[in-house]
């Protein structure tokens, strides 16, 4: 059986992966959410120089995700100073990787969550995401 952690970062490599094959440098930060400093999970930026996205990804077997308030602001934080656009990627089980502006997260007493079909509705795809302007 797999554990939780692991499939996190399969899921992180699997991203990675993606935006590589299609000619996005990017890179997976070990340890992001658990150090001092601010950090998305992954970060890629376009060729070209023109767009940095910062990503924190999840991956569930439910209709809903949450994500800890913590995650959040450090991605708000890290993206500023990065000058990257936050997202957040979510993966439901069986579907393609789904992107989600912070700003359509749904907030919740103890940080933000979102369920399918919001996200279906709110999210693009990973095409979307990389030819998004």
């Amino acid at each position: 059986m797999m554990s939780h952690k692991s499939k996190g970062s399969n899921a992180e490599r699997e991203l990675l992966h993606m935006f590589w094959s299609r000619g996005w440098p990017c890179l997976r930060s070990a340890g992001s959410g658990s150090m001092k400093y601010p950090g998305p999970d992954l970060l890629a930026g376009s060729k070209d120089k023109t767009r940095r996205v910062a990503i924190e990804c999840k991956t569930t077997k439910t209709n809903k995700v949450y994500l800890n308030e913590h995650d959040i602001i450090q991605l708000k934080e890290f993206s500023a100073i990065f000058d990257a656009r936050p997202w957040f990627a979510v993966k439901f089980a069986g579907k393609e990787w789904l992107f989600i502006m912070i700003e359509d997260l749904e907030k919740t007493p103890t940080g933000y969550a979102v369920d399918q079909k919001k996200a279906e509705l709110r999210g693009i795809s990973f095409n979307e995401l990389i030819e998004y302007k």
